[in-house]
């Protein structure tokens, strides 16, 4: 039996239709399949970003979503997304908020990414095989990072797309 990694394959509606191994799904074949994000917002308002590890074959030693992983074969988005969490950040406790859900098309694979946001400030335990480094970045640095290779070119574009979602539930927090 080997360790081989499958995921889920999806259609355009996130309905399962197969499965495939990550090998399959990141060799160019576009097999559109799950993927999740969480975006950890502190209470003054920062975001947490993680630093991609130099070993990474894709995008290396660039900021990234704070969580960012693959949705195994038979595994829920909310059982992922609590997964990654805990594997990535050693985060165990938190109440995630659906942002929004799109594909995501780069030249090696095709995603749904399924993200969240949750608002935390607690102990945050890296992942050295997957992250160099972590902090939470103010939103205005962020904004003038941009387009500087600083970021992976997903999280720019998503950080585009949800910098309103951000900003409402940030109000919402600061409310309490």
């Amino acid at each position: 039996m080997s360790n081989e990694e499958w995921f889920p394959l999806i259609d355009e509606q996130g309905k399962v239709i197969g499965k495939a191994t990550r090998r399959e799904c990141h060799n160019g074949s576009k097999l559109l399949h799950p993927v999740v994000h969480l975006h950890i917002l502190n209470p003054d308002g920062e975001l947490y970003l993680q630093k991609r590890s130099m070993s990474k074959d894709i995008q290396p030693g660039k900021w990234d979503t704070a969580v960012g992983g693959h949705v195994d074969y038979g595994e829920s988005i909310e059982e992922a997304l609590t997964r990654e969490v805990r594997e990535e950040l050693g985060i165990t406790r938190f109440t995630p908020h659906p942002l929004i859900t799109y594909i995501f098309e780069s030249a090696r694979e095709r995603e749904m990414v399924n993200a969240f946001c949750t608002c935390y400030d607690g102990p945050i335990t890296i992942d050295p095989v997957e992250i160099d480094d972590g902090r939470y970045w103010p939103l205005d640095e962020i904004r003038r990072t941009l387009g500087q290779g600083i970021f992976t070119p997903n999280f720019e574009q998503e950080f585009r797309r949800i910098e309103p979602q951000l900003l409402q539930f940030l109000g919402e927090i600061q409310k309490r």
